[in-house]
Formats: C-alpha cells, structure tokens, sequence
C-alpha cells in the first residue's frame, strides 16, 4: 500500500499544504503565462531590421536613415562584397540575424536565390511598382535602381553609326580600340548572359572571340578606368555602366568632370531589342527574425521618396516610373530598353562564364 507524505497529518494541515502547493502553482502558471506574452509582444514590437549590403553609396545611408525617422525602426547594417554577404549569410544557417541581402546585379541576386538564402514575398506594393521584368519570378529579389550597359566613344575618333549595337564592337574596324574590363566582372557576365538568350550560344561565342581581338590593352579597372581610358587615347569606345558616368560628370573632381565631358555616351541596339540593363536589388532572408520589418524596408525603398534619392544622388534610373529623372539623365535622352526578365542573367551566368574562358578574355 502506498503511503503518502501526509496520511498521518492533521485535516487542516493537509488542507493548508494543499492550497499552498495551489497557489504556487498558480503562481508559476501566472508568471509562465506573463512571460510567454512579454517574449510575444517583443516578438511583435521588434523595432529593427537588419540589412546586409554590398551597395557603399551615400545615397543608401541617407535612405536608411530617412526609413529610421519615418518608422522608428533601426536599420543595422552589415557591408561587404556580394559574395563574402552570401557566405556569411550560408555560415550563419538558421541563426543568421540578416532580414534583407541588398547587391547589385541580377546575376548576384540569383545567386543568392540559388543557395536558397531568400525567401518569396508576396507584396502588393512591390507587385504593383516594380516592372515584372526587373523582379525574380519567385519573387525572391525585386529591382530597386536601374542601370544601363552602355558605349561611351571618343567622338573626334568614332561615329556612332560604326558603334550603335552591342554586335558592332565585334567588327574589324574596332580591332585594337576597344577598352572593356575583366570577364570576372558581374556586369559584363551578365552582359553576356543577354546576348547568349538573344542570339544563342554560337553567337555569343563568336562575339566573344571577337572582343578579345579587339581590345586595345588587356582588361583591367573598373568602368571609369575606361572611361579615362577613351580620354587617354588608348582606345575609342569603351563599355560602361551609366551611373558611372553620371557621377563623372557631377564630380568634385574638375579631372572627372573634363574627362566626362570629352566623351559621348551612347545608348546600343535602339533598333532592334533595346539596350542591356540591370538593376540593385533586394531580397527577404530566408531566415529573417524580422520579416515583417524587411517587407517595408523595400517597400519604401521602391516608394517615390526613396527613388527620387536614388536616382538624384547616384545617377539610376529608378523602377518607379511615377518619379522624374536626375537632370543628367534626362540630359542623355530616353531609351529603348531591354525587356529580357532579368532572372535569365543569372540562369545563363555559368554558360557566359564558359564563353569568356573559352575566347581567353581575361
């Protein structure tokens, strides 16, 4: 027979244990119940986002704080490269504290869909604002600027009817005059990419090839080191970024500005699918504690504020069309653009890199 502790206690002192154990039962069920509620209501009233980015302009900061002031809530940031963003983001699993990955390039961004470190978000905002074309079709990333690839020449050297399509840099007239950077650089990857879903695989080759022939010095720098380059004399036509440009041109730097101002920008194959662009993009994370929060920051980030920044502070075009062009921009003229969804940059990214490697474009 089991015996209990209190079988030989009195009735009233078995009576007072038992509501003693009650009450503190109760007590710790309340104190369970109101911590529960208070991690919930945190969980709720999270106030932060966290934003891993490998944008560094000073436009971005100011948009950051602007969203700060306006929500009240905290933008942490966390800047690198693309790639090392991606790797942190890989390391840190379902631990990772990142809500939003911003890069540049399609082809980026696809990665990082790739590695399955973005989630879909569905958002009427976004939907509605952003071109379908300049959004992932899972709608794991979404455009927030728009760049254009364009020709930049030396107009006392070239005419522009010799330079008016991506396809006419591959012709013998241009043999030693072309200034372009490394085949390891995303934006001629992703250059590239179009070119192969236009004209196919075999053309993409033979244009490559081509290229390569017609360098006027081996890759090297960045897109206003071409620029400079064309100044220099070391060739005639370069390709370009146009931001890259528009910065030039509104520099500090009286060197930058005469050097901008001595080259014409041309926008390439206005007849036929337009000129290649690319966007700086932004995704949800996968894991974002955040999530709720990371969905407005993009939001506002397509909001016309916001791109107004954009497109006043760093020279893009912005995705919402309801909001003007800088002033340079509009300087340069509008432009036929192509249409091609940009996930297909980052589905034809390993066959441009096997393009590149096959011409020997360094």
């Amino acid at each position: 027979m089991i015996k209990f502790a209190f079988e030989n206690l009195k009735p009233t002192t078995i009576m007072k244990n038992i509501i003693l154990s009650l009450l503190a039962i109760s007590t710790l069920w309340a104190c369970s119940q109101s911590s529960n509620k208070e991690g919930e209501s945190s969980k709720e009233e999270s106030k932060e986002v966290n934003v891993y980015t490998h944008r560094h302009y000073e436009s971005d900061q100011q948009l950051f704080k602007e969203f700060e002031e306006k929500t009240g809530i905290k933008v942490n940031v966390v800047s690198a490269n693309a790639d090392e963003l991606i790797q942190k983001m890989t390391l840190e699993g379902e631990n990772s504290p990142a809500d939003v990955l911003i890069t540049v390039d399609a082809g980026r961004l696809h990665r990082a869909k790739d590695a399955q470190l973005l989630q879909s978000v569905e958002s009427e905002t976004l939907n509605s604002i952003i071109p379908s074309n300049l959004r992932d079709v899972d709608n794991q990333w979404f455009g927030l600027t728009i760049r254009g690839r364009v020709i930049v020449y030396n107009p006392e050297n070239i005419s522009p009817e010799e330079i008016s399509t991506y396809e006419s840099l591959a012709s013998l007239e241009i043999k030693d005059r072309l200034l372009i950077r490394s085949s390891s650089n995303i934006y001629n990857q992703s250059l590239m990419a179009s070119i192969i879903a236009h004209n196919g695989e075999e053309a993409a080759s033979a244009w490559a090839n081509a290229i390569v022939e017609n360098m006027a010095r081996d890759p090297k720098g960045g897109d206003r080191d071409q620029i400079k380059a064309v100044f220099a004399g070391e060739g005639d036509v370069a390709v370009s970024n146009t931001y890259y440009l528009g910065k030039m041109l509104n520099s500090s730097s009286e060197e930058e500005v005469k050097v901008a101002e001595a080259v014409k920008i041309l926008f390439p194959n206005q007849e036929g699918r337009g000129t290649h662009i690319n966007v700086s993009g932004a995704g949800v994370a996968k894991y974002a504690p955040n999530k709720e929060n990371a969905v407005k920051f993009i939001e506002f980030l397509v909001s016309e504020e916001a791109q107004k920044v954009f497109a006043g502070v760093n020279y893009e075009y912005p995705v919402n069309e309801k909001v003007e062009w800088a002033p340079t921009l509009k300087e340069w003229g509008d432009f036929k653009q192509d249409t091609l969804n940009l996930s297909v940059l980052g589905e034809n990214n390993d066959l441009a890199v096997k393009i590149f490697d096959r011409a020997g474009w360094k």
